[in-house]
Parts: C-alpha cells; sequence; structure tokens
C-alpha cells in the first residue's frame, strides 16, 4: 500500500491497551492522525499517555446518562458529541477515515464521505447481540442507514457479526477486530501457583452493578454454605459506585474479601501473578480486555457469556468456565467446577490459556486495521460500486474466517 495514503481515526479516547496498536498501525501507514473526543474519561483510572501518536483533543460536548438494558439494570456511562468533526476532516482531507461507534462522530464522517467521494470510511463498532438488546426502533433505523454508508465495518466478535449482518452489513464488508493488548509482561509471569494461590479467585474492574458482582457472591456464599469444610479468598480490584455496598457485604467465615482498590495499568501483571481464577460475572460486556490479561498471565477464567471476550477467547474446560450470570444453576455449576478442579487439570488450563492468547498481539491488532483499510482503497482503485444487498447468513464468511485467523 502506498505510504502516501493519509488516515484519520476518530476515537473517544486512547485506552493503555490500545496505544500499542494504533503504534503498530501508524507504523504500517508510515502516519496516522487521531483524534480523541477528550484525553481521558473521569471514570477511568489510567493516565493519559499518548506515546508518538499525534493526536488532537477535538471540541465537545460530554454528558453522563444512564445506560438502561432490558435485563433491568442501568450504569452510568459518558456521552461525547465532538461537534467539529466534519470541519476538521474537511482541513485534513484524508483518504481513510476509521471512525468509532455509531453516534453524531461517525454521522459527520459520513457527510465527508458524501462530500467527497473519493474518500473511504470504516466505522469501527463494539458491541453484542446482547449488549445492543431492547434499542429503540428508531436507533436501529438510524444505525442502518449510518452503516449503509459505510464502505467497511469493523467488529470486535461473531455476536458483533451476526448484529452487523440483521443491520443489512455485507458479510464481506465486515472485519473483525478483537481486542488487543501488550500481554508480553502478563506471557512472563510464572505459570506454576503455590497450593495457598492456585484457588484464589480475582476480579479487575469497575465496581458497578452491571459487573455481576453482587450476584456472584451470593452464589459463591451459597456454594460454601454447601461445603462447610472449603474456604475461599477473593480479591476484587477496582473501584466505583458498588465499593460501599460491596465492602459491607455479609460474608461467611470460610470467605475471605481484599479490596485493593484502584491498581494502576503497569501494576496489573503483579496482581495477575498473586491470583489463580480470574472471575468475570458481567452482565453485559462488548468485550472485556481483563479476559486477555488474566489469560496471558496464566489464570484460566471463570466467566459470563455475556462478555463477547469469553464468547470469543473461553472454551468451557478447556481454559476456563462459562455461564450465564442471570441463571443461578448455571453460575454455581460453573463455580462448582471452577472450585474442584484436579491440580494437574488446573495447570493444563493454564497453558492451554496462554496459548489462546498469545496471538493477540498489537500487531495483530493493527493488521486487523489494515485489511479493512487495504479493503476499502481497493474498491477505490477499481472504482467498483458497493454491493448493498442484505446476505444469507450462509454467504460471504470466508472474510471474516480469514480475518479470525
Amino acid at each position: 500500500m502506498s505510504q502516501d495514503i493519509k488516515v484519520c481515526l476518530l476515537v473517544n479516547i486512547i485506552p493503555p491497551y490500545y496505544l500499542p496498536v494504533f503504534e503498530h498501525l501508524r507504523d504500517l501507514l508510515g502516519g496516522l492522525q487521531v483524534f480523541v473526543s477528550t484525553p481521558m474519561e473521569p471514570n477511568r483510572d489510567w493516565r493519559t499517555e499518548w506515546g508518538g501518536l499525534a493526536v488532537t483533543v477535538q471540541n465537545c460536548w460530554t454528558y453522563t446518562t444512564n445506560w438502561r438494558h432490558e435485563q433491568g439494570f442501568s450504569d452510568k456511562i459518558w456521552r461525547h458529541i465532538p461537534y467539529d468533526t466534519l470541519p476538521i476532516l474537511i482541513r485534513q482531507r484524508p483518504d481513510v477515515v476509521i471512525s468509532m461507534q455509531l453516534g453524531f462522530r461517525t454521522l459527520q464522517a459520513a457527510l465527508y464521505r458524501k462530500l467527497f467521494p473519493r474518500s473511504r470510511l470504516i466505522v469501527w463498532t463494539g458491541l453484542s447481540e446482547h449488549t445492543e438488546k431492547g434499542l429503540p426502533f428508531w436507533r436501529i433505523l438510524q444505525r442502518r442507514a449510518l452503516l449503509h454508508l459505510a464502505d467497511a465495518v469493523l467488529i470486535n466478535g461473531a455476536s458483533g457479526t451476526e448484529y452487523l449482518v440483521g443491520l443489512g452489513v455485507p458479510r464481506n464488508e465486515i472485519f473483525l477486530q478483537l481486542y488487543c493488548a501488550e500481554i508480553a509482561p502478563h506471557l512472563s509471569l510464572c505459570l506454576r501457583r503455590e497450593q495457598n494461590v492456585a484457588r484464589r479467585l480475582l476480579y479487575v474492574g469497575q465496581l458497578t452493578v452491571r459487573k455481576g458482582l453482587g450476584p456472584f457472591l451470593r452464589v459463591l456464599c451459597k456454594w460454601l454454605s454447601n461445603h462447610p469444610t472449603a474456604s475461599c479468598e477473593f480479591w476484587i480490584a477496582g473501584d466505583g459506585p458498588l465499593r460501599p455496598e460491596l465492602e459491607k457485604f455479609l460474608a461467611p467465615s470460610q470467605l475471605r474479601l481484599r479490596f485493593t482498590g484502584s491498581v494502576t495499568y503497569e501494576k496489573l501483571p503483579e496482581l495477575y501473578a498473586q491470583a489463580g481464577i480470574f472471575v468475570f460475572p458481567t452482565l453485559a460486556d462488548e468485550w472485556g480486555v481483563v479476559v486477555n490479561e488474566a489469560l496471558a498471565s496464566g489464570l484460566p477464567v471463570l466467566g459470563s457469556t455475556y462478555s463477547q471476550a469469553v464468547e470469543e477467547l473461553i472454551k468451557d474446560g478447556f481454559n476456563g468456565w462459562t455461564f450465564r450470570p442471570d441463571n443461578t444453576d448455571e453460575m454455581y455449576s460453573a463455580l462448582d467446577k471452577a472450585m474442584t478442579v484436579q491440580d494437574q487439570q488446573l495447570e493444563e488450563m493454564r497453558r492451554a490459556g496462554r496459548e489462546r492468547i498469545r496471538a493477540l498481539t498489537p500487531r495483530y491488532g493493527a493488521n486487523c486495521f489494515m485489511a479493512a483499510i487495504d479493503f476499502v482503497l481497493q474498491t477505490r482503485k477499481t472504482g467498483s460500486s458497493r454491493n448493498k444487498w442484505i446476505p444469507n447468513k450462509s454467504e460471504g464468511t470466508e472474510n471474516v474466517e480469514a480475518s479470525q485467523s
């Protein structure tokens, strides 16, 4: 691909785990312009770090709202409306725009695509069929219209792919962009765990209702009451509005809860090294990079299938145990398997988890972006028109499967 191609990337923030991905992409392109809505969101513990990237902070309206899911929970989220996207793109005149999410930012990028027909638009979405349940009909129509204007769409899993196909996106225009992180520090950790650590449970993340810690703790207490000679340590790392309630949780004497508070990104490998099994009981997550980190650190994952990371990366009984968090019996069964697994099998699961995640490096993530960029540039070179048909589910899977490999 020509090094003269100009690419603009439009995102909310740059999480620390995506910084090396963007740096690899910049190197592959010979340059990359990144535009962020805000340096960092207030509910994040990460420090602002942009490395050697060329980053511009947009003019943006930011507000908080409650995301209400049809399962009955709500979660406070930040909404960003960067209102100067179109003027910026007109000044920059990029050949390719990669715009994250399906909001006002991407609408402006789509207008730029219409104003400059030689340009190309890649929409980068992070969603799954589960996270998008209960959307109002007008939002679905809005998304259909916006995705119709995209030349390619990046998505983070098979569930998200099916959601996009349902909105009319042709499969050959969908490219997998599994979440990647710099896992080298985690891969360097010893796989073996001492007996007093091997079944120590660990959770890392925000302490909100959406993360499902309350229901999981109740099931854990039920399991302990049914196994009076057993004991359990559960370390909970992170902060959030649910922390005071969790700290007051009436745990039985067999359960030792430890709240570590927020842990800096650089210190996370050290934390994972002190645990044996990772717990991720989320009620809804379009991914969950902590699953990547846990597997790389040698921790089998006891996780919710309402996380797309668990759906994509965890095979039940092979490198973890899966359950639906709104099904108490399933959660109990998965927990029981985790707490009673034989030592030798647990060691094998550690190795299997690390091998499963080893390929999802920042370089892999950058190559996923490049696959979509090369595709849209090829359509520009050939002058081919976009074929906006709604495919059957059996059609056009070659590109998606190739992107997974």
